[in-house]
């Protein structure tokens, strides 16, 4: 005789690989900073799968894959995973090869090299154009920081067929709705002090408060929900 415990399948797991905006970020000393992907298991039920993050500050598809970051990933994989592919805030770096991938180079190659092993290990993936920054000209117009990389990245998805998730279409949207003045709240503009990391003032305009990462982490279920993915079943 057996129970039903012992046979019974473990719950899917969220793999989210990609950069710093994602990234889980140190809590301790007091610190403001989170990524979206640290933000995300707050909106889901107690016993949804795992979310397990895998971001990492500074890093590209090339640099992620060239330091074994993947390889690690891949031996994780289980059937029935999910795994969030966001990349290109460091791709795009050009005077930097250890992460510079061109965008219809390199980049395009890596993103499908996610999508196939992902897909080869039994797991789902998701891809996510970059999260913008905030950008603003003279004229109060929120200027695009990422060329290519977007555009590149939804040709993959449509020709690999694969869910995509339009970050970098819905945090424009976000930055534009918080206003000049207003956006500061999703970044990291604080008075010098105020934060012991800080003694001087910092204006960080690519990475998120906890505010923010809140509402990117929120924008990324909303895509679940309009796409009507399996991890819809996750959300709270």
């Amino acid at each position: 005789m057996f129970s039903m415990a012992a046979v019974a399948l473990a719950a899917p797991t969220l793999h989210l690989i990609g950069d710093s905006t994602m990234a889980d970020k140190p809590k301790e000393p007091a610190n403001p900073e989170t990524g979206w992907g640290q933000a995300l298991p707050a909106l889901l039920k107690p016993e949804a799968g795992r979310v397990v993050n895998y971001a990492m500050n500074g890093r590209s598809t090339k640099s992620f894959i060239d330091e074994g970051r993947w390889t690690k990933v891949v031996a994780a994989l289980q059937p029935g995973d999910f795994v969030i592919i966001q990349f290109g805030h460091n791709d795009e770096k050009a005077d930097k090869p250890a992460v510079y991938a061109a965008p219809r180079g390199a980049y395009q190659d890596n993103l499908r090299r996610f999508v196939r092993e992902a897909r080869a290990h039994g797991a789902t993936p998701l891809l996510a154009t970059p999260v913008a920054r905030r950008r603003w000209n003279e004229r109060g117009e929120l200027v695009d920081t990422h060329g290519d990389y977007p555009a590149a990245l939804r040709a993959v998805a449509a020709a690999e067929n694969v869910p995509l998730l339009e970050l970098n279409g819905l945090t424009t949207e976000l930055e534009r709705d918080h206003g000049v003045e207003g956006s500061k709240r999703l970044h990291l503009h604080y008075a010098g002090g105020v934060y012991a990391r800080w003694p001087e003032a910092v204006k960080d305009d690519t990475h998120f408060s906890e505010y923010g990462a809140a509402r990117v982490a929120a924008l990324a279920v909303q895509e679940w929900l309009r796409l009507g993915l399996p991890l819809t079943a996750w959300v709270k």
